[in-house]
């Protein structure tokens, strides 16, 4: 396979990565033939995979502008992936263009991508780092400039968690990022569940760990709940994905209780 002009050097073109997975299923351009081939068996599995990309990135945006009501003036987007329309900075610096975002991503497409797309915007960047690697990650993301620990922080964690395995401590990754942000910070997760499809949901997690390779990890209500340890649930509290906080008719994109994804947001006091 040649490498695409976008690509880095040195990517590896032969294996699916979730970022571009996910970047597939919304439609993106910046994906290997890999990546494409995954989303599509995925596709075959659960038709309606594209409608649960589409309604998780609806309250990625829904999460922002709540947060930014909130008086949130710095955004940590972890697996923030690669930035499609409507992405986090766009949201937020249409409300305050003096907002400022990092993302953070393990894979150096999305990172690569997203650096070009911010060239000449000075209130946001992007860095690569591993949330299983949470010191690493908090140091890079102060040596950017661009977060300031001592001020609310909002952090978003958005279809990033359940590609950490139980062996990855992902409870304990959350943990160290609220240790790290000041009290008045927020979090904003979604997660993969088995809790309202779990036939679903079992099929895709096998395909992911042996076809793929991308190994999700499908959780239940009450271990996506944990994962919200030490902060404070923000109403209406961890729900499906489309339930939380909806704008309009367009976010209910799944009926209750058909969603293979539950979100909610938690204050740091």
């Amino acid at each position: 396979m040649e490498r695409p002009a976008w690509a880095p050097e040195g990517v590896d073109m032969s294996r699916a990565s979730p970022a571009r997975m996910y970047d597939a299923l919304l439609g993106g351009s910046h994906n290997f033939e890999v990546d494409r081939l995954a989303a599509e068996a995925g596709k075959r599995l659960v038709p309606d995979l594209p409608r649960l990309a589409l309604s998780n990135r609806a309250f990625l945006r829904r999460a922002v502008r709540f947060l930014a009501d909130r008086g949130i003036r710095q955004f940590l987007d972890v697996g923030s992936g690669i930035p499609t329309a409507g992405n986090v900075h766009e949201v937020a610096q249409a409300i305050d263009p003096g907002i400022r975002v990092l993302y953070v991503d393990i894979d150096p497409v999305a990172v690569t991508h997203a650096r070009t797309i911010l060239v000449g915007n000075d209130r946001a960047d992007a860095i690569q780092a591993d949330l299983r690697k949470p010191d690493e990650l908090l140091a890079r993301t102060a040596d950017s400039g661009l977060i300031d620990f001592t001020e609310p922080v909002g952090l978003l964690l958005v279809a990033v968690l359940h590609l950490l395995q139980d062996a990855d401590l992902p409870v304990e990754r959350v943990a160290a990022l609220r240790e790290a942000v000041a009290p008045g910070s927020h979090v904003a997760i979604s997660h993969l569940t088995s809790a309202q499809r779990p036939e679903d949901a079992a099929r895709l997690g096998d395909h992911s760990a042996n076809e793929s390779r991308v190994g999700i990890r499908f959780r239940d209500r009450a271990a996506i709940t944990d994962l919200f340890t030490g902060w404070e649930l923000v109403e209406p509290g961890v729900v499906e994905i489309p339930q939380w906080r909806p704008e309009s008719e367009r976010d209910l994109h799944e009926a209750p209780g058909r969603s293979l994804g539950l979100a909610g947001v938690g204050l740091r006091i």
